[in-house]
């Protein structure tokens, strides 16, 4: 009811209004006009009668939209520098994975601010106004822009020296021309990494960025930075070792001994009183089916020993390289495996010249020379040993072994000598009765006298040389042999052939003359 009161007295207000302005309308159009807002009135009321009617609908909500997600390419950020990203869209909102890797700042819309704090992996979301998701990969490094100023400033003659960054890892690549370089390549490297491990290129950290989660304020342990050596040597340099091992020897024996025999001929038997003093069993009072009555034994050797080696060895520049003349023998040696029970194995042991050298080929033809030469023989003098459960005794050999370290830099074809390892021993041995042995002058026949000196040196001359490699068709000095045949042999008495002459070498094949052009009717033209 209240509803259809609304809606007629909304069509009398209505009427009342056309009809004061019809009133001053000319009296023609006045009758239009009045069935025309007895019209409008009648349309109006029963638009109102229907939305009186009819219930109110609900006002729309705003639905939520899931978006879609796409992935950005990785990006790559120097630790402790900054850098800004512009974006394609406009967003509205970000988050980072880890703040203690980067730092990142929503500058405006499309411009975010990025900086490397650690050594580390994270990444970035960015959403637009439409709810879309873009996710891009952050990955921060060690600058290496640094480093690889400072070996082109070092080293400006290695242009082909690159270094590259994997996480917290530098790696060298490239070709040096010597492994000098290289190590220079190198040493400056792990002076950089250390700098880095120690802080030297990290940043103070930043606020965090807006909307990003709160974070430790430590930093991640990322551990110290590796260096990775790719480098290699363009043309590596060898050196030959020339060796010459010199030993001389000096032994000089002098023996004196007597032997005094009192005899009493009994038939044809002698009895002797101190005698065979200089030998190693001297008898007191014995008999023998002898006649002589006094024996002077009296001996001198002087000898005078050379030994020469003359090794030569080759090695790469940086590499060891090691001579050995002489032999090896075996030494039981007693072992307890894990259960408690010993055996017996046999230990090599090597003896002789050896000579071990790890040349450094410098700049300007330097070289730098470790050598450890050795010189070792067995000692005519063993060790004896016994067992438990064995009545014998054994022999175990023994070793005197003179040897030296040293490290020379010289040139190309300098020589350089290591002397001084003399050894000089001297041993005496006196044999003599009790008493009558001290008596002067008349002792000597009552005692005997060893005396022996051993006097050696020993000296190393060492000359390096750089070598190349010969060429593949290098002629050797037998190739030009020429076997004889047994008529030149027998008949002529030649020990050689004779080499059969060089054939010619063929002759270029005439090109023949240019020919006047053909007419077009034969279908050939000579050029």
């Amino acid at each position: 009811m209240s509803t259809f009161c609304t809606a007629s007295g909304s069509r009398v207000l209505s009427l009342a209004l056309a009809l004061a302005m019809i009133g001053a309308l000319a009296p023609q159009a006045r009758g239009e006009a009045v069935a025309a807002a007895a019209t409008a009135a009648d349309t109006g009321a029963s638009r109102g009668s229907r939305a009186a009617t009819r219930p109110k609908a609900t006002p729309p909500q705003s639905e939520s939209r899931a978006g879609r997600t796409e992935m950005a390419p990785q990006m790559s950020l120097a630790e402790g520098k900054s850098t800004l990203m512009r974006l394609p869209f406009a967003a509205s909102r970000m988050s980072v994975g880890d703040p203690r890797i980067a730092d990142v700042i929503l500058l405006n819309p499309s411009e975010v601010y990025l900086l490397g704090r650690a050594v580390g992996t994270t990444n970035l979301i960015l959403w637009n106004k439409s709810n879309d998701a873009t996710i891009i990969d952050l990955a921060v490094g060690i600058d290496s822009s640094s480093l690889q100023a400072r070996i082109a400033e070092l080293l400006p003659n290695e242009k082909n020296i690159h270094v590259t960054v994997a996480g917290d890892t530098l790696i060298l690549s490239g070709m040096v021309s010597d492994v000098v370089k290289a190590d220079q390549a190198l040493a400056l490297a792990n002076a950089y990494v250390q700098r880095a491990g120690r802080g030297g290129a990290a940043t103070p950290g930043a606020a965090p960025a807006a909307g990003a989660a709160a974070a430790p304020a430590a930093a991640p342990d990322a551990g110290m930075p590796r260096v990775i050596n790719l480098l290699s040597i363009a043309a590596p340099q060898q050196v030959m070792l020339e060796v010459k091992v010199a030993e001389v020897s000096k032994v000089l024996v002098d023996q004196l001994g007597a032997s005094i025999g009192l005899n009493r001929n009994i038939g044809s038997w002698t009895y002797s009183l101190l005698s065979n003093l200089l030998s190693n069993n001297p008898s007191g009072v014995g008999g023998s089916n002898q006649h002589s009555f006094f024996n002077l034994d009296a001996q001198k050797r002087d000898g005078l020993i050379k030994v020469l080696a003359e090794p030569t060895i080759m090695a790469i520049s940086g590499q060891e390289a090691s001579f050995l003349a002489g032999g090896k023998i075996f030494i039981p040696v007693n072992q307890t495996n894990t259960g408690g029970v010993s055996t017996i194995t046999l230990e090599e042991k090597e003896y002789g010249v050896a000579v071990k050298f790890t040349p450094t080929v410098l700049d300007g033809g330097r070289i730098n020379l470790k050598v450890a030469p050795e010189v070792s023989d067995l000692n005519k003098d063993g060790i004896g040993i016994t067992a438990t459960g064995i009545s014998t005794t054994a022999i175990l050999p023994s070793f005197t072994t003179r040897r030296a370290t040293t490290t020379v830099q010289l040139f190309d074809g300098q020589s350089f000598a290591i002397g001084g390892l003399i050894k000089n021993n001297v041993t005496s041995n006196i044999k003599a009765v009790p008493g009558l042995g001290e008596v002067p002058v008349l002792g000597a026949l009552f005692r005997s006298t060893d005396f022996q000196t051993d006097r050696s040196e020993l000296v190393f001359i060492i000359t390096p040389h750089l070598v190349k490699p010969l060429p593949a068709d290098y002629k050797l000095p037998t190739d030009p042999y020429v076997q004889p045949t047994r008529g030149d042999m027998f008949l002529q008495g030649k020990m050689e052939g004779t080499a059969p002459a060089p054939q010619p070498a063929p002759a270029a094949p005439m090109q023949p003359q240019a020919a006047a052009p053909q007419p077009a009717a034969s279908g050939f033209d000579l050029k």
